[in-house]
């Protein structure tokens, strides 16, 4: 009996939405992205499609949002232990658009947005996982 090696993502995922929103009181946080997973080449690809403008932020703060977000990502997708064993990432990761809160939103809010997005992908990809991820408090 053969199988094929598993790979995440199997397939195109398209418009994978993260939202991370934190309001109980301040400080707050809110993240909203919406991002592509493709399969590639073995490792994570990240890369930013959204060159929209957000109204009062700098391309700087923009870009830091965007990084952030690529970073959360990453750093999930080095943690994942709800993968099959011999589960291969091979994925390419394109960030299609943000939407921020002018006084809520931050890097960090925005790295665990990319960290949602990455168990959003996986729940689009393989369905629910069997064991609960860690909350990320």
């Amino acid at each position: 009996m053969t199988t094929e090696p598993r790979t995440f993502p199997p397939r195109p995922l398209s418009a994978v939405k993260a939202v991370y929103a934190r309001q109980a009181g301040c400080p707050s946080s809110f993240a909203l992205a919406v991002a592509d997973f493709e399969p590639w080449v073995e490792g994570v690809a990240f890369e930013t499609a959204d060159m929209s403008t957000v109204p009062s932020w700098s391309a700087a703060e923009v870009s830091e949002l965007h990084e952030a977000f690529g970073s959360g990502v990453r750093e999930e997708l080095a943690e994942l232990t709800t993968l099959e064993p011999g589960t291969t990432v091979a994925v390419a990761v394109v960030l299609r658009s943000i939407k921020v809160h002018e006084v809520d939103s931050h890097p960090r809010a925005f790295h665990r947005a990319g960290r949602q997005a990455v168990r959003n992908a996986l729940v689009e990809a393989f369905g629910p996982p069997t064991t609960p991820w860690p909350k990320l408090y």
